[in-house]
């Protein structure tokens, strides 16, 4: 059950990100699943050494973190993915 709650929620936090960046995304969205379940892991390992990864009720803070975290992995996984597309591109 926990891989089926990673997937999903990467690819909730994926959608978020691309949603909240500018520009257009050009990830697949297999990839802005990965991107986002990325973001998550990065979001609790910071929330637990902040010491805020577990809370009484709703652990906002982790999730903020969660959000920021794939965010910028949205961001530079798009950059790595248009330089290696373009760059196969460039080749054909």
């Amino acid at each position: 059950m926990h891989w089926l709650w990673a997937i999903i929620v990467g690819f909730v936090l994926g959608l978020l990100a691309k949603a909240i960046l500018p520009g257009k995304q050009h990830s697949p969205l297999w990839l802005l699943t990965i991107f986002g379940m990325i973001g998550a892991i990065l979001g609790n390992v910071i929330a637990e050494s902040l010491g805020i990864a577990e809370t009484r009720g709703i652990d906002w803070g982790r999730h903020a973190l969660q959000i920021v975290a794939a965010l910028i992995v949205v961001g530079l996984g798009e950059m790595l993915y248009m330089a290696v597309r373009g760059g196969k591109k460039q080749r054909a």
